[in-house]
């Protein structure tokens, strides 16, 4: 099967170009800048983007399957994320309508659904947060709106959400690469309360490909693993490292005061914000609960154990010489 992809020089999307190539499907990949996480791989790559019409009929062009997974992930309130996530998704959508595309799957986030309450399961029966004040889990909001409008309209379409992806062949690496990078090498002096829910990315990749074939149409699937929060996880990373030092846990209020201390530094340095007010925000509202139910019944989705995730994703950093 001939399948079109945007982002597949990302964490996400190298790991689903390779086991696609691996079942024998021929791929067809959009990119902009990036593709070591490619080089090495039997596929054809378009140089465009987005926001690009022309490079997207290109991609487009004789492909039964679309896989959208390109987006802007940012925890620093650009405004441009809405351009690329949701006019991108706009322009994927009217590409595929005008190409005779069998099915779009379009990759949104756990970021695009409402998290409150926090004390009750959340699943995909949630209302987008279209209204959301954090402009990337808007932007995701709002692209998942126009697939669901354009599915009433006629097309195809399944829609994966994930929550944060954790994982091997993280070449760039991924922002939560880079944070997982930087806490085993001990860059980062301490620790806030919080956590997320982690996710394989093999496990997403396997039920991404389910999808294709099983998924329903107009539906979406919410792609969960394990909440564990980042003390937690940092004990894991100690226990792993063998010889990592404790780390304070700061009390929130105490994070949020040195925000704008941390972009004075980071200006004056040229490096990024060691975290924003985005990134403790989400921190702070990330949901516990998150069920993975209709994923499992349907797709027949499984989530590994979140200590096997964070150990095959510090072996591979490790042989790669990120650590």
């Amino acid at each position: 099967m001939k399948i079109s992809i945007t982002g597949a020089s990302g964490h996400i999307g190298t790991n689903l170009c390779r086991e696609l190539l691996r079942q024998k499907h021929e791929l067809k990949v959009l990119v902009n800048k990036y593709t070591d996480s490619l080089q090495e791989l039997d596929l054809e790559m378009v140089q465009g983007n987005l926001l690009d019409p022309e490079s997207l009929s290109t991609l487009a062009a004789g492909s039964e399957i679309f896989i959208h997974l390109a987006a802007c992930i940012s925890i620093n309130g650009n405004q441009s994320i809405l351009d690329t996530n949701y006019q991108g998704t706009v322009n994927v959508i009217n590409r595929v309508r005008k190409s005779g595309i069998r099915r779009l799957i379009h990759f949104s986030s756990i970021h695009a659904i409402s998290h409150d309450p926090l004390n009750e399961t959340l699943d995909e029966t949630r209302p987008l947060a279209l209204e959301d004040h954090i402009i990337y889990n808007r932007s995701k909001a709002l692209a998942e709106k126009a697939v669901l409008e354009a599915v009433d309209g006629g097309l195809d379409a399944v829609i994966i959400n994930p929550t944060s992806v954790m994982g091997p062949n993280d070449f760039k690496p991924s922002l939560i690469g880079q944070a997982i990078i930087q806490l085993y090498n001990g860059k980062i002096p301490a620790l806030i309360p919080g956590g997320y829910d982690w996710v394989d990315v093999r496990d997403v990749v396997k039920g991404t490909i389910t999808a294709i074939e099983k998924g329903r149409k107009g539906e979406s699937y919410l792609l969960s693993g394990q909440y564990v929060s980042l003390p937690d996880l940092y004990d894991m990373l100690r226990r792993l490292k063998e010889n990592g030092k404790s780390l304070p846990v700061l009390p929130f209020w105490l994070a949020e005061v040195g925000i704008p201390f941390l972009k004075i530094w980071a200006k004056l340095t040229g490096s990024k914000p060691l975290y924003t007010r985005e990134s403790v925000e989400i921190l702070k509202t990330a949901h516990p609960d998150i069920s993975s139910k209709k994923a499992e019944e349907e797709l027949g989705y499984q989530s590994r154990l979140f200590k096997e995730t964070l150990r095959d994703t510090i072996t591979w950093f490790r042989e790669n010489h990120y650590i």
